[in-house]
């Protein structure tokens, strides 16, 4: 607790000039996403606003994988239903499906988050697991185990091997 000297006294404002005048007469996030911006898509410009381009950038990272990016995508989505809606019962539209070529490992790993790839903009790119997978995995073995080659291939292709907690029987560790 500070000493009774340096405290406000009461009934006297820690700020007696008070807020400038003129100041947060719009909120900053209106004045910004209110803005138009140029997008390009599939080549072709086109004029949209901020919050559009916004909502288009998140929905994209959503596609790609990011869970965070479309949850809220989703929200946004939702909350701008019901604005031009109401309060009407929200009804999923549509449904897509996407369908993996065999052998296509990263087209099914990476929105499920089980491994990453290590250059995101090149498309043959080496794919690394997650460590949680790593572990269920390992987990899964039950009484078996790695013979040491096998155990050497699962350590190199870990993408952060230093977290992963190893089995106790595992013999190479990072």
């Amino acid at each position: 607790m500070p000493p009774k000297t340096t405290r406000f006294k009461k009934g006297i404002s820690g700020n007696p000039k008070g807020r400038p005048v003129g100041r947060h007469k719009q909120a900053p996030y209106e004045a910004v996403l209110g803005q138009k911006v140029t997008v390009r898509d599939a080549g072709i410009e086109k004029t949209i606003s901020a919050a559009e381009a916004f909502i288009l950038k998140l929905s994209n990272e959503g596609l790609k994988g990011d869970e965070h990016a479309t949850r809220l995508t989703l929200s946004a989505m939702s909350d701008a239903q019901e604005m031009l809606n109401g309060d009407q019962a929200k009804v999923v539209s549509s449904i897509t499906r996407a369908v993996v070529a065999p052998g296509s490992v990263a087209a099914a790993a990476q929105p499920l988050r089980i491994a990453t790839k290590l250059d995101k903009y090149k498309e043959t790119s080496r794919l690394m697991l997650e460590p949680w997978i790593v572990e269920k995995a390992l987990a899964r073995l039950g009484a078996r185990r790695l013979s040491s080659q096998d155990q050497a291939t699962v350590l190199a292709a870990t993408r952060t091997p230093n977290k992963v907690k190893w089995p106790s029987w595992w013999k190479m560790l990072p």
